[in-house]
């Protein structure tokens, strides 16, 4: 085997972005930083990319106790396995994903005596994501955190400024890399019988009639997604006596039983379909096979799905949360709507709804989604992180424990550590 670079870590392998982002980025680098993603295991109810993950040529291996739950025995078993691996595998890179894997990795790496430690958040996870006092304890944890990581990225300029006001992390400790994707696949320039052969695949899966509007909803059936403010919106379309459109959620979860009530109490059953997970190949046909998507999450990082649809030329209604915004260009590439409000969901569905709104967004200008979140362009980036890093690391010399165990606890009594020079941390 050749040598390990890098060693990747994510706390599961769950369909959604920041699986995706993952197995995507280790094995775009493959040639120039070799590596190894570490990850624990998924929830029952979830989706798995561990066959997207081996597609892609990705070595994998499993950490035996790291799940996305806190657990004392679990949480340390983990954190014993991760040191190991790095002591053993000895990397240039320890680069974690999500909170789990991103607070064991990073203090695993750094005592391993790993040179350079990076952490990308995924999502704008002091919002809405944990009740307060958990956000509270949450934010302590990550600016400890942030004095032992040499570099911290964020997916999105809004997001960036978060960290900044938030984490207090400076400048010279930040940076922005947006997400990468092959979004080629999902349009259907030159390759229109594939994208019609799609359409009719999924169209006839969830039994839409040809004349049928179909609104699609992709992700996780989770509390954090509010598919719930999406089936209330979707309700008062029926009341308000329109030819009512199909609603199909793609995805799995553990909220998927109270969903299913919850459009029999609102009468809407007959015109719902949970179609289950579509993914690899069969996921163009997904964006392909409907006219809107639509997103009413509570929070958002990168939604792909998002991008996924205004590569495939597909009408958008979202809550404007987190990096949506980012996405859709204010407002450009899709209907924005405030977050939590069924009136405004609706008012959003039935603007698109009409086609010739819709034919107008079908129509935009695409180009500069699909460069700015580009598969190499994102390769190319934390290429470069990499290289400065690893190169800054050389000048510097090898990490002094004892001045970063003083740095780590000075900070920790200091709520203005961020800025303080005199503190800093050598990579």
């Amino acid at each position: 085997m050749e040598s390990v670079r890098v060693v990747q870590a994510i706390a599961r392998l769950n369909i959604g972005g920041a699986a995706s982002h993952v197995v995507l980025l280790s094995a775009g680098m493959r040639a120039r930083y070799p590596c190894v993603l570490a990850t624990g295991k998924k929830s029952p109810h979830e989706g798995d990319m561990t066959p997207f993950a081996h597609e892609h040529g990705v070595t994998l291996t499993r950490v035996p106790g790291l799940t996305r739950t806190i657990g004392l025995i679990g949480d340390l078993r983990a954190f014993w396995f991760l040191w190991r691996l790095c002591r053993r595998l000895k990397p240039d890179v320890v680069h974690t994903h999500t909170a789990k894997a991103g607070t064991l990795g990073r203090l695993a790496a750094w005592l391993a005596g790993v040179p350079v430690r990076v952490h990308t958040f995924h999502g704008h996870v002091f919002r809405k994501n944990f009740p307060g006092w958990r956000t509270a304890i949450y934010i302590a944890i990550e600016r400890l955190l942030a004095r032992i990581t040499s570099r911290i990225i964020a997916i999105s300029p809004r997001q960036s400024e978060d960290l900044r006001r938030i984490l207090r992390v400076p400048d010279e400790r930040l940076a922005t890399i947006p997400l990468g994707y092959d979004l080629r696949a999902f349009s259907a320039t030159g390759r229109e019988e594939q994208a019609t052969a799609g359409r009719q695949r999924f169209r006839a899966a969830v039994e839409a009639a040809e004349q049928d509007t179909v609104i699609t909803m992709v992700g996780r059936l989770t509390a954090i997604k509010n598919q719930a403010l999406a089936l209330r919106a979707f309700a008062t379309l029926a009341r308000d006596g329109l030819h009512s459109p199909l609603l199909v959620l793609v995805g799995g979860g553990e909220d998927e039983s109270s969903l299913r009530a919850l459009a029999r109490a609102l009468g809407i059953a007959d015109r719902v379909r949970f179609a289950g997970w579509w993914t690899g190949d069969n996921l163009p046909a997904v964006y392909h096979g409907s006219e809107i998507i639509a997103l009413s999450s509570r929070n958002e990082g990168t939604p792909v799905c998002l991008l996924e649809a205004v590569a495939c030329g597909r009408a958008v209604v979202a809550t404007d949360v987190g990096g949506v915004a980012d996405v859709l260009e204010d407002g450009r590439l899709g209907v924005m709507v405030p977050p939590e409000s069924v009136a405004h969901f609706a008012a959003a569905l039935r603007r698109v709804l009409n086609p010739v709104e819709r034919e107008r967004f079908e129509r935009a200008d695409r180009s500069s989604l699909i460069a700015r979140y580009g598969l190499e362009r994102m390769v190319a980036d934390v290429s470069a992180l990499y290289d400065a890093l690893i190169s800054q690391n050389s000048a510097d010399g090898t990490t002094n424990m004892i001045h970063s165990v003083h740095s780590v606890l000075s900070g920790w009594n200091s709520p203005d550590n961020a800025n303080a020079p005199s503190r800093k941390m050598a990579l």
